[in-house]
């Protein structure tokens, strides 16, 4: 929306009932309700989309990076109502939303994949029976992985031949679940891979680019938390064959728009692919900051049938410096469980090369039904060690009161020696739980200070007299609080 704004061009925004004082309900020239608050009554309705689109005229559906973002029917149904669908193909979507399809497609291209097994025929494992054969063939460990998944749905580590049978069943009835499709296939299970994505952009011109790597290696539950380009391990030599490596794939499906090749990188500097996102991702954001572009800026462009603004030899001189991204999501910072809630009061960090994409604001309601992100704190640095220093001050300067959030974990993280390092793999937050989790008095004296911080902030604004050191109560002396091993000073 803020690119359209940039541009002059009118945006509507449509939501469900719970979402109907949303920030981007606030911010768009026009809005339309969708109903219900579960996604399958009001975001995944097709029908309702086009139907907004027909009300208020719009002629082209951005298609964000959740819900329908990677539907191709939903590709299709906007190309039949005469509406632009700002993303690729939806022949392109069908060959590489399936992860089997995918497999096949890049293999082809020369793109190496994790070895595996697709199932009979490449069409998925109808049984545990089938995939037991198969998985003694590929050696333990191996993954089960949903054929539609994505987000670690569908998704089961197996470490034994006895462990299969039950994981099997399990994947199969929560890619149901999640995709209204089971269908399952076999990965070799790489052990503490790095979780390496090249970004990629194509035009209806034949031209075909990427901007680098992004390390999305922090993970919990196969979700991503934190995430930061380049990343501390690819070199200018592996980049470059990454890359080459996903604008093949790209090329094998003629690509059209934003695209992210997911790839592991193994100990050894063997890369392997997993998958592609057929859509613009979270994370983007953190390579927009070190190449200096709008990618949303670009998709716009290409839908309207312009060449992309810059060729691979540009854009490889063009990369400068270090970008981080945090994930802030409304959970508890040790289970990682959600905690939805009302935000009764949000102070937000500020300062040089520091940007928050919120979807909140204080006094928003937090709902149970969706993802429970709120927003994400991307930071840039002319090299790592500057952006993570960067990160850890603008975290210390996050505060929220009503819900539960990762900001405390995300301090750990950004003081971890091996995080500091940039040694650090798919594992990192398993083998560190107890380190990244704080104590429980530590919860409670970060929560005193947050509380101080923000009634701080509230009361000098109210009434800014000062009287014997104070204005009104509130201390204006400085004062430091050592937390395991980590200051914050309050005014």
């Amino acid at each position: 929306m803020r690119t359209c704004r940039e541009r002059g061009v009118g945006t509507v925004a449509v939501y469900s009932d719970v979402d109907r004082l949303a920030p981007h309900v606030l911010m768009a020239d026009a809005a339309v309700g969708l109903g219900p608050a579960p996604a399958a009554q009001s975001y995944l309705v097709i029908e309702k989309i086009l139907d907004a689109c027909k009300t208020t005229g719009a002629d082209a559906v951005h298609p964000g990076y959740g819900f329908l973002s990677e539907n191709e029917d939903f590709a299709d149904a906007c190309t039949a109502a005469g509406i632009t669908f700002i993303g690729p193909s939806a022949e392109a979507m069908r060959k590489m939303g399936s992860k089997t399809e995918a497999r096949k497609t890049v293999t082809a291209a020369g793109t190496p994949v994790v070895p595996g097994d697709n199932g009979p025929g490449g069409n998925g494992f109808p049984s545990s029976e089938l995939a037991l054969a198969a998985a003694k063939k590929i050696g333990y460990p191996v993954l089960i992985k949903a054929a539609a998944g994505g987000g670690g749905k569908g998704m089961r580590l197996v470490a034994t031949e006895a462990d299969l049978p039950a994981a099997f069943d399990g994947a199969v009835r929560e890619a149901t679940s999640s995709f209204g499709d089971g269908t399952v296939y076999l990965e070799k299970a790489i052990i503490q891979p790095r979780h390496i994505e090249i970004q990629v952009f194509g035009d209806t011109h034949g031209n075909l680019v990427h901007l680098g790597e992004r390390d999305c290696s922090i993970q919990r539950r196969h979700q991503k938390v934190i995430e930061e380009a380049p990343s501390p391990v690819v070199s200018a030599e592996l980049r470059a064959r990454m890359g080459a490596a996903a604008v093949a794939a790209a090329k094998a499906v003629d690509y059209v728009g934003a695209g992210t090749c997911e790839f592991l990188l193994s100990a050894d500097g063997g890369f392997y692919f997993l998958e592609m996102n057929t859509r613009l991702q979270v994370e983007h954001p953190v390579t927009e900051m070190i190449y200096g572009v709008d990618l949303v800026a670009w998709q716009l462009d290409v839908a309207e049938g312009r060449p992309l603004p810059m060729t691979q030899a540009e854009l490889d001189g063009r990369r400068r410096g270090h970008a981080v991204e945090c994930r802030i999501y409304a959970e508890d910072p040790v289970k990682f469980l959600p905690s939805p809630g009302r935000i009764t009061q949000l102070r937000v960090p500020d300062g040089p090369y520091i940007r928050n994409d919120s979807g909140c604001y204080e006094g928003a309601e937090i709902p149970v039904h969706y993802d429970p992100m709120i927003s994400k704190l991307v930071v840039w640095g002319e090299d790592r060690k500057s952006a993570v220093a960067r990160m850890r001050r603008a975290l210390d300067e996050y505060a929220v009161r009503g819900i539960e959030t990762n900001l405390a974990f995300h301090r750990r993280c950004f003081r971890h020696d091996a995080f500091i390092a940039g040694e650090y793999d798919t594992g990192f937050i398993g083998r560190n739980a107890q380190q990244l989790a704080p104590r429980a008095d530590e919860a409670e004296l970060t929560a005193a200070i947050i509380a101080a911080a923000l009634d701080s902030n509230q009361n000098l604004h109210a009434a800014p007299k000062a009287t014997n050191g104070t204005s009104s109560g509130v201390p204006i002396t400085h004062a430091s609080t050592e937390i395991s091993g980590w200051r914050r000073q309050l005014t």
